[in-house]
């Protein structure tokens, strides 16, 4: 509120205060609610995890790490507020024993989006000390394995010696379900696990009878990167069990962060984001499509210039930012050999490397759908 009013008093003294400034501060609240609603969620998991964890201690299932918030909600705009999903990564380590080793194929010139996870065993002979009284999955005999030592997760969660992302997730929705009950905030949440074959989705109801809606991915990170390997669902028809899809998720998030530290205090690229995302609904362009577009021109636009008073100047850049890549029929994966990304930003090198992606394909190769696009354009 104090921030407001000096704002108000800043506009009226320099007869700033316009219909941009207005709009801009209209939306801004829902803004202010989703940071609240994510860090109460993220808390909340938090503590979901670290009873995890304590399950997990004695077992050769995947390790679970911190969780990290993804996605429209925590960076804090979202098409759909008062339902919005709040989505979490939950990455993956290789239990004692183990090593994953991500198989990143090619397709073409291109790099592959989708991509395996092949689980090799680990000899554990010389590390005894480190793990306990552990035998060793390579050396030492079945029976004795069999007899003294839980089974190793080729023999759990695996097809074929490749980590199954169905498996993994009915795995990861069962301990949660178990774990429920040790987590101090089940005092204050009803929480159910709704149907998901490649996530963890949880639906808590207050007593009130407001609810959250969480859902957690898992994810296997690409060496010391902001990408990973998700069990997100691809937009293919089929998708084999075994799949696990490139994720920029975490990178994307960790840009917006960036972005909440350099802009202008009353910065409203959220705001442009939220509305015009909002304004989409129910047409066929994806929110994604908007949170690309937004991620290129805060790299090109100064960010002086995102001022909140600068509001309808930088709705009119978005979408004419928009008018011509539809034109063009193209536009470029934020991360596909992008040269100018935040150096904070860590990517693979076959990332940085590779061809562009064009999220706008489907509209170069489909006349009536590009014609179909158009025509929504113009009625935005």
């Amino acid at each position: 509120e104090e921030e407001e009013e000096e704002d108000s008093e800043a506009e009226d003294a320099d007869g700033e205060g316009d219909a941009g400034t207005y709009f801009a501060g209209r939306i801004r609240w829902s803004v202010y609610k989703l940071l609240y609603q994510s860090d109460l969620v993220f808390g909340l998991v938090d503590s979901l995890l670290h009873a995890c964890q304590e399950q997990l201690s004695s077992t050769f299932f995947p390790e679970l790490e911190a969780a990290i918030g993804v996605d429209s909600a925590f960076e804090c705009w979202s098409p759909h507020e008062d339902d919005a999903v709040y989505r979490l990564l939950v990455p993956l380590k290789p239990p004692h024993g183990h090593a994953f080793h991500l198989e990143l194929g090619m397709a073409g010139q291109v790099l592959a989006t989708d991509s395996c996870i092949h689980v090799e065993l680990v000899c554990t002979c010389m590390t005894e000390e480190t793990v306990g009284n552990m035998l060793c999955f390579l050396h030492d005999p079945e029976d004795l394995l069999r007899k003294n030592q839980k089974p190793s997760l080729l023999h759990t969660l695996c097809t074929d010696s490749y980590l199954d992302v169905q498996k993994t997730a009915l795995w990861f929705q069962d301990l949660v379900r178990s774990s429920w009950e040790c987590v101090s905030q089940s005092r204050h949440y009803r929480m159910k696990v709704l149907p998901s074959s490649r996530s963890c989705k949880l639906q808590l109801t207050r007593v009130s009878g407001r609810t959250l809606l969480v859902e957690m991915m898992l994810g296997v990170q690409q060496g010391d990167s902001d990408i990973f390997m998700s069990s997100q669902a691809t937009e293919a028809i089929f998708t084999p069990s075994t799949t696990w899809s490139l994720s920029s998720t975490v990178a994307e998030a960790k840009f917006f962060w960036l972005m909440a530290r350099e802009v202008p205090h009353d910065s409203c690229h959220l705001n442009c984001l939220q509305f015009c995302t909002r304004m989409l609904v129910g047409t066929g362009f994806s929110s994604y499509v908007l949170k690309t577009v937004m991620m290129h021109l805060l790299t090109t636009i100064p960010l002086a210039g995102w001022r909140r008073r600068d509001f309808l100047l930088r709705l009119e850049d978005i979408m004419r930012y928009l008018r011509c890549c539809l034109e063009e029929k193209r536009l470029n994966h934020f991360f596909f050999g992008n040269g100018i990304i935040p150096e904070e930003i860590i990517l693979p090198p076959a990332l940085q490397r590779a061809e562009p992606l064009n999220l706008l394909q489907n509209l170069a190769q489909d006349p009536a759908t590009h014609e179909q696009a158009m025509s929504e354009f113009r009625e935005l």
